[in-house]
C-alpha cells in the first residue's frame, strides 16, 4: 500500500485530526468569518512549516502588505523578517486592481522561490474583483473591478467566479505545493465559502467559527473534507494565545 506523504500543521490536536498531516499537494480551503483567525491559522502554517520541519513557504496576500503581516506575526513572537533573510519564508503583496496577471505573478513566485507550502488569502478580495481579460494560451489572467464591466447577475458573477478558480486551481496544482487558500464566510451564507464555488473544487476545506453564548465565547473548526486520507470529523475547539493557535478542550474553551 502506497504510504501517503504528509504537510503537518505543528498544532498539537489538529494535526492529529487529519491523521498526521494534510496529504503532499492538497489545495485547502479555509474559511471564516471574522475574527477567527484565518490569517494567524495561515501564517503559522508557513512559521511552523519552517521552524519545525524545514519546509519554505510563500505568503500571497490580496489584501494585507508586507509590513502589516510581519506586523501580525510579532503578535505571537514569529520574527518573519530572520525567517525571510534565511530564505524560508517569502512575503509577497499583490495588488489585484493594478491590472497585472495574477496568474503569472504566483507561478514566477513559485517558480523562483520553490516552497513547499503557500498560502493564498484571500479568494474572497480576488473573486471580488475580477474579469476576465486574458484567459488565453497561458491561462493568465488580469483583474479590475468588476462592477464596471460584468452585468451584476448573480449566476453571471458565479460563472465568472468559477472560471478564474478552475483556472487558479489549475495553476496551483502544477507547482506541486501544499496550499492554503482562505476565504470570508458570512453567518447568512449558503456555501462554504464567500464564492460558494471553490470549496467543490478544492482538496480539502477547514471551516472556522467564531460564536458567543452569554458572557462567553468560543472559537471551533470543523474538517468538512480532506481528500486521501481519513480525519475527524466533529468539531476541533480551539482559540488564539500570545504564540498562536492551540486546540483546546471543552473545559479549557469555556474558561477563556
Amino acid at each position: 500500500m502506497l504510504e501517503i506523504e504528509r504537510v503537518k500543521f505543528g498544532i498539537q490536536g489538529l494535526d492529529k485530526a487529519l491523521n498526521s498531516g494534510i496529504p503532499k499537494g492538497n489545495l485547502v480551503l479555509v474559511s471564516g468569518g471574522a475574527g477567527t483567525g484565518k490569517t494567524t491559522f495561515s501564517l503559522q502554517f508557513l512559521v511552523n512549516g519552517a521552524l519545525l520541519f524545514g519546509e519554505k513557504g510563500l505568503y500571497i496576500s490580496t489584501e494585507q502588505n508586507v509590513s502589516e503581516l510581519r506586523k501580525a506575526a510579532a503578535n505571537f513572537g514569529w520574527k518573519l523578517e530572520e525567517l525571510e533573510k534565511s530564505g524560508m519564508v517569502r512575503l509577497k503583496y499583490l495588488n489585484i486592481l493594478k491590472g497585472d496577471s495574477f496568474l503569472k505573478n504566483i507561478r514566477a513566485e513559485c517558480e523562483d522561490f520553490q516552497p513547499k507550502r503557500v498560502v493564498i488569502d484571500s479568494l474572497t478580495t480576488l473573486t471580488d474583483s475580477i474579469l476576465v481579460t486574458d484567459l488565453k494560451e497561458d491561462i493568465a489572467f488580469s483583474v479590475v473591478q468588476v462592477a464596471e464591466t460584468v452585468n451584476p447577475i448573480p449566476r453571471t458573477e458565479r460563472i465568472v467566479a468559477k472560471t478564474i478558480l478552475y483556472h487558479l486551481i489549475d495553476a496551483l496544482r502544477a507547482i506541486s505545493s501544499t496550499v492554503l487558500l482562505t476565504s470570508e464566510l458570512l453567518e447568512d451564507e449558503k456555501g462554504l465559502s464567500a464564492d460558494e464555488v471553490s470549496e467543490f473544487i478544492t482538496d480539502g476545506v477547514i471551516i472556522l467559527y467564531y460564536f458567543g453564548v452569554g458572557a462567553t465565547e468560543a472559537r471551533s473548526m470543523i474538517i468538512r473534507k480532506m481528500r486521501y486520507t481519513a480525519h475527524e470529523k466533529k468539531s476541533i475547539l480551539y482559540d488564539i494565545f500570545n504564540d498562536g493557535i492551540r486546540v483546546v478542550s471543552e473545559e479549557e474553551a469555556y474558561k477563556l
